[in-house]
């Protein structure tokens, strides 16, 4: 079952990689003899899918996460291995999505306007005035 990430971009069933193994936790009679826990494995350096400017954006923005140029996803939410095996195709659509998402404009920093200055001002001394109250009266 191929991966579709986006309309741009479909990962063939081919390149993707599945493990499985015993789940830890909770389970059920046969939580012992069932390999429920998923592991998806993605190779993005050896993808046919990914044009080169793809492959750079994703080794680059998801470097910390790549193994040798792969990406693996766990999953073991779930007591079964078909809805473990539906949430690991899930978290990898994300994070490529994530991964081959236009950056975000950058924020242009801004001053504060004269009234906002004002009215925070205004605040810390409406703030004081009301501290200064609460002291107990001095001796003189």
């Amino acid at each position: 079952m191929d991966l579709e990430v986006s309309r741009a971009l479909t990962i063939p069933a081919s390149e993707l990689s599945w493990r499985f193994s015993r789940s830890s936790g909770p389970g059920g009679q046969h939580v012992n003899t069932s390999d429920s826990r998923v592991e998806l494995s993605w190779s993005i350096a050896d993808s046919a899918a990914l044009s080169e400017e793809q492959r750079l954006m994703l080794v680059t923005r998801l470097g910390p996460r790549l193994i040798a140029g792969v990406i693996t996803v766990t999953a073991s939410e779930r007591r079964s291995q078909l809805r473990n095996r539906e949430i690991a195709l899930a978290k990898l659509a994300d994070l490529v999505a994530e991964g081959l998402a236009p950056e975000a404009a950058r924020r242009r920093a801004t001053k504060p306007t004269r009234a906002s200055n004002r009215r925070r001002l205004q605040a810390k001394q409406q703030r004081a005035a009301t501290k200064q109250q609460r002291k107990r009266p001095s001796a003189e």
